[in-house]
């Protein structure tokens, strides 16, 4: 017997660097390559005081680009789920969307204008996954964070999110993905 649920949805804004998990991930994506080019600059050069300029550059890039986050996002992510008979939906919210288009519009014209084909592509990426469902049958592992109130849904390529809930849902949506999940489930903290 398929299990059916109503359309559940709730929208939340998670402090970008202030969530553990939000900040885990972008220590994967930007700070572990980051900090392979700063190693390989320094060891390559034989610390060189014109490297230390370099190193010093990228850092001050990244601080800035911690600043833009801050400012233009108001250091938040602002994401609305939806759990249905389909799958999770997670998206940005309406108006963080439309300045993340804005953004990612201007990226990939500068891109391309530059002469940057990887700047143009990495805004397209960023831009397309602005909406991710992740279909029940598609869910190959599931992590709970009752602590965090937050649930890691582990899909297939590309369909890898995390579940941002309120206090007052997380259990409900907790059971309602425990009872479409059929693979292996790991709960961590209280």
């Amino acid at each position: 017997m398929k299990n059916t649920i109503q359309t559940m949805s709730w929208k939340i804004s998670v402090p970008i660097f202030r969530n553990s998990i939000i900040l885990k991930q972008l220590g994967i994506a930007i700070g572990l390559p980051f900090s392979i080019i700063i190693a390989v600059i320094l060891i390559s050069s034989g610390f060189r005081k014109d490297t230390l300029y370099a190193v010093g550059l990228i850092l001050g890039l990244i601080i800035l680009t911690i600043l833009f986050v801050q400012i233009f996002y108001r250091g938040r992510y602002d994401a609305e789920f939806e759990l249905s008979d389909q799958g999770i939906l997670c998206r940005t919210q309406k108006k963080q969307a439309e300045k993340n288009k804005k953004l990612n519009t201007l990226t990939t014209v500068l891109g391309l204008l530059t002469g940057k084909p990887a700047v143009s592509g990495a805004a397209i990426l960023a831009q397309s996954r602005q909406e991710v469902l992740v279909k029940w049958k598609h869910i190959r592992k599931v992590t709970y964070r009752p602590a965090k109130k937050t649930i890691m849904i582990y899909g297939g390529f590309a369909e890898n999110i995390a579940v941002f809930c309120t206090l007052d849902n997380y259990e409900l949506v907790a059971g309602i993905i425990r009872d479409h999940d059929k693979v292996s489930q790991h709960v961590k903290g209280k």
